[in-house]
């Protein structure tokens, strides 16, 4: 009896080893996925940058505005680049240099615009007959094509002598125009020529 089961099992082994066989040659003829198929970008860091500075020139080759930061970090999918101590610097010609900087920023894929968070400040430096203007945020948004820095956080403005603070600010370094917005205080000193 033991004989008649053997036999009988011989036949459903052998599809199952049937099925087995065809299943891997199927999987062995099937096109292998290759490196051309598009794949999904991914938010992972593609590359690193220590103590990097980029500059963009004018017509003339002269130095119109200076990114540097201690470390840069750029990612894939969004091309936006983390970064740590960063610094702007805008230049231009018979005006004063402004800087504006934070503990850290990002900057977008072709570095029109530069976010800095942390600490975030901005110094124009005295000349043309003004003072010193300096104003620090928790972030501040420079819009490098635009020349103009702003902020929807709460500002603090100090200008010589003169202090005021505010919910939010515009400031277009072409025109040297600011606008403070939502509550705005702060005292307005007699002279600002003391600086």
């Amino acid at each position: 009896m033991n004989q008649f089961r053997l036999t009988s099992l011989i036949p459903l082994i052998a599809m199952a080893a049937l099925a087995g066989i065809t299943w891997w040659l199927l999987q062995a003829t099937l096109p292998r996925k290759t490196d051309d198929e598009v794949r999904p970008k991914e938010h992972t860091p593609d590359y690193f940058a220590d103590n990097f500075s980029v500059s963009e020139l004018d017509q003339s080759g002269a130095t119109q505005y200076r990114l540097t930061a201690q470390s840069l970090v750029h990612y894939e999918d969004d091309e936006v680049s983390d970064l740590v101590k960063p610094a702007m610097r805008a230049f231009q010609p018979g005006k004063p240099i402004v800087t504006a900087t934070g503990d850290t920023g990002t900057v977008n894929a072709d570095a029109s615009i530069v976010n800095l968070y942390q600490n975030a400040r901005i110094v124009r430096a005295p000349g043309g007959g003004d003072p010193q203007m300096q104003a620090d945020s928790e972030h501040f948004r420079v819009l490098v094509n635009d020349d103009v820095i702003e902020t929807e956080k709460p500002v603090k403005l100090q200008r010589g002598m003169s202090v005021m603070t505010a919910s939010g600010m515009k400031y277009n370094n072409v025109t040297r125009f600011m606008q403070l917005f939502g509550n705005v205080r702060g005292a307005i000193a007699a002279s600002d020529s003391g600086s």
